[in-house]
C-alpha cells in the first residue's frame, strides 16, 4: 500500500499535540515529532486534501501550519532503508541495525530491526531514551506491556533483558504487521502483538508498562495504564519534550503514582513512574 509522508511546520510548537489529535480522527497513522516539525502518514488511498484543511485546527488563531508531502511507494522500502539507516549503539550495550548490517561484536544485546514506517528505530532520542532506561532496570521474569509498540523494539529488548511475559500493542496495522515479523527476526517467542488501543488493557496486569507515544495520548489513557499496573509497578513514559513533565507528572501523581526520576536527551524526555 503506498502512504503519503507529511511535513508539518505548527507555530506554535504545542499546537502539534492539537494537530496531531485532529489528524487521527480522518486516517492519519503514524506520528513522528522531531523538534522543529511533525511527520505524519496516511495511506494514498485515504487522503482527501479538503477534508484536511478544513480541520478546526487549520482556522484556528495564532496557530500558523505549513505541510508539503511526498507519496512513500511500499516496494521502495527494502532501498530506502538499506541507503539511509545506519546502525545505532546505545549505551555501550545495546546494537540496533538493520538485518543488511554485520553484527557488532562484543555487545550484550543485538537486535535486528526493519522499521518500513513503524516508529521506533533507536534514532529517536525517545526510543534511545527508553533503552537506556531499560538497560539500567531488572526485568528478570518481569511481565510487560510495550504500548504503542511501533517496530516492536522495545519488547524486544524486554525479553532480551529476561522479561517472562511481554505484550506489545498498537493501533496502526502497518506497525502492528512489522512488529510481528521484527518479533521473528529476533527469535523473541514470549511476546504477544494485539492491534488495537488501551480498551485492550482491561483485565490485563503487568509489572512493568512502557508507553513511547505523545502526551496528549498519555495523558488520555493514563488511567488505563495505571489500572493495569501491579502494585510496586513501574510505568515508563516518553514520547514528549521536557516542558510537557508538569502535566505528565500531575497526572500520574492524581492517580497515586510517585515520580522517581527522568532523563533528558536534546530536549525530550523520559520518566519513571512507580506503583506504591
Amino acid at each position: 500500500m503506498d502512504h503519503l509522508e507529511f511535513e508539518f511546520k505548527v507555530t506554535p510548537e504545542s499546537a502539534k499535540e492539537i494537530l496531531i489529535a485532529e489528524l487521527n480522527e480522518i486516517g492519519f497513522e503514524g506520528f513522528v515529532e522531531e523538534k522543529d516539525n511533525l511527520m505524519a502518514y496516511i495511506p494514498l488511498s485515504n487522503y482527501d486534501e479538503s477534508i484536511l484543511k478544513s480541520l478546526p485546527v487549520f482556522s484556528t488563531e495564532d496557530i500558523s501550519i505549513m505541510f508539503n508531502y511526498k507519496i512513500i511507494k511500499e516496494k521502495n522500502w527494502n532501498e530506502e532503508w538499506e541507503s539511509n539507516f545506519q546502525p545505532v549503539l546505545i549505551a555501550g550495550k545495546c546494537y540496533v541495525r538493520a538485518p543488511f548490517h554485520k553484527p557488532l561484536k562484543d555487545v550484550d544485546y543485538d537486535i535486528i530491526i526493519e522499521p518500513k514506517m513503524s516508529f521506533g528505530t533507536a534514532h529517536h532520542e525517545t526510543t534511545s531514551l527508553m533503552i537506556e532506561t531499560l538497560l539500567n532496570m531488572d526485568l528478570k521474569d518481569k511481565t510487560v506491556l510495550d504500548m504503542g509498540c511501533g517496530t516492536g523494539i522495545l519488547a524486544i529488548l524486554s525479553e532480551k533483558l529476561g522479561a517472562n511475559k511481554i505484550t506489545a500493542i498498537d493501533n496502526d496495522e502497518w506497525a502492528f504487521n512489522n512488529t510481528l515479523e521484527n518479533i521473528e527476526r529476533n527469535k523473541t517467542l514470549k511476546i504477544e502483538a494485539l492491534l488495537g488501543d488501551a480498551i485492550l488493557l482491561k483485565n490485563k496486569t503487568f509489572d512493568i508498562i512502557i508507553a513511547n507515544i505523545n502526551r496528549n495520548i498519555l495523558l488520555n489513557d493514563m488511567e488505563h495504564y495505571v489500572d493495569s499496573l501491579n502494585k510496586k509497578g513501574v510505568l515508563l513514559l516518553s514520547g514528549f519534550f521536557d516542558h510537557d513533565l508538569t502535566p505528565i507528572r500531575e497526572k500520574a501523581e492524581s492517580f497515586g503514582l510517585t515520580h522517581k526520576e527522568h532523563i533528558i536527551k536534546n530536549s525530550w524526555l523520559a520518566a519513571k513512574f512507580i506503583k506504591i
